[in-house]
């Protein structure tokens, strides 16, 4: 009788158990069913790798940043006079206009070159996510996604996007003399022109690509037509319920 009543507890917690986790993970939002928790991150995921992809490919490859008149990376705002008043004289601009140009190519040609280093270190947090996170990011609006990349990545990307940066500009021979001059201009004028500009395209380099990736997110969210799988219409469907 004792085994009788044990086996019948036991079947009861197990049946009771797989019906709370169903219940858990019938929907995320209270009255939408069918949304899994799982579905909602594997959505979320599947956006965000996209926008990765999508973003990386567009600024990394050959004039990705310097023949994009939004993101194309131009002397700091502090010496664009300065350069601007060396390209208008013809003097100057003689001696000293091929080798502005060769910096602002190897800046940009360094960005582009760059983005191969950040994909990998985007899909890896990505892969990494918690349910929690994806779930909260799912109805957290425009740019939650790429907000969240932005706290977990940012540092990884600047130690891997630097050196290839630094390859780039020591090419032209360009960080010595910068810092030797940038370091004069702040000490007689007073300013604080960033004296490193390797750490100055990095950081350039870095901001373009969270925004070209926060814009791919934002199709996604906004535009039904840009969730080109069943999944990403279900899942960023039922965040359009949410707002």
């Amino acid at each position: 009788m004792k085994k009788s009543i044990l086996a019948f507890l036991l079947a009861f917690t197990i049946t009771s158990c797989q019906e709370l986790l169903e219940v858990l993970n019938s929907n995320i939002g209270g009255g939408l069913p069918g949304i899994t928790q799982a579905e909602a991150s594997s959505g979320l995921k599947q956006a965000l790798e996209k926008g990765v992809i999508l973003g990386t490919s567009s600024l990394g490859q050959s004039g990705g940043f310097l023949n994009n008149a939004s993101y194309k990376i131009l002397m700091p705002t502090e010496v664009q006079s300065a350069v601007l008043k060396i390209k208008e004289n013809p003097v100057t601009n003689a001696l000293a206009g091929p080798f502005l140009e060769k910096v602002e190519v190897a800046m940009n040609t360094g960005a582009e070159k760059a983005m191969a280093e950040a994909k990998p270190i985007f899909l890896n947090a990505i892969k990494s996510m918690s349910i929690t996170d994806a779930i909260g990011i799912v109805t957290g609006g425009e740019g939650a996604g790429t907000a969240f990349l932005q706290r977990t990545t940012t540092e990884s990307l600047k130690s891997k996007c630097s050196p290839v940066i630094k390859n780039s500009l020591d090419k032209v021979n360009i960080n010595e003399p910068w810092s030797k001059v940038t370091s004069a201009y702040n000490i007689v004028m007073g300013k604080s022109v960033n004296t490193d500009l390797n750490e100055y395209v990095t950081d350039k380099a870095i901001l373009a690509l969270f925004a070209q990736i926060k814009q791919e997110e934002d199709k996604i969210r906004g535009n039904p037509l840009a969730r080109t799988t069943d999944l990403l219409k279900k899942v960023f469907g039922y965040a359009d319920t949410q707002k």
